[in-house]
């Protein structure tokens, strides 16, 4: 099945994480909590650990989210984890995974993929494609 709804980040906190040796890169690291609300067919929330490699231009993310909501009336809970690069005027290497084993109530068994991205309006929009089993 596929399914489609919007989000918009509802807030984002940088978490302080020293490295342990610290280690200087040409971009800086970090890390962020995030809360996500979604509508339409995806209709829910979720919280979010995100790190990244960026320094407001060019770089690279790996994030895990917990939703908490509905994917076609169907509700429940499950985990995804989504990654993206961008070299400033464009988005690539994308990837989201619905993590197998994650999903709870009507969303038990949930396993598949998806895609996150953003519009030239600004809208943040995801993609699921999943099936239950």
């Amino acid at each position: 099945m596929q399914t489609t709804g919007t989000f918009e980040v509802t807030s984002f906190e940088a978490v302080d994480v020293p490295l342990d040796p610290p280690v200087e890169t040409a971009l800086p690291l970090g890390v962020a909590r995030l809360t996500k609300a979604y509508s339409g067919a995806v209709s829910g929330r979720s919280t979010t650990l995100f790190t990244s490699a960026y320094d407001g231009t060019i770089g690279s993310y790996v994030a895990m989210d917990a939703f908490d909501g509905s994917l076609d009336g169907r509700t429940g809970a499950f985990a995804y984890l989504h990654s993206a690069s961008t070299g400033g005027a464009d988005r690539s290497d994308e990837y989201l995974h619905i993590v197998e084993g994650s999903g709870t109530g009507e969303l038990a068994g949930i396993r598949g993929a998806g895609r996150l991205h953003l519009e030239e309006d600004g809208t943040h929009r995801v993609t699921f494609d999943y099936d239950l089993s």
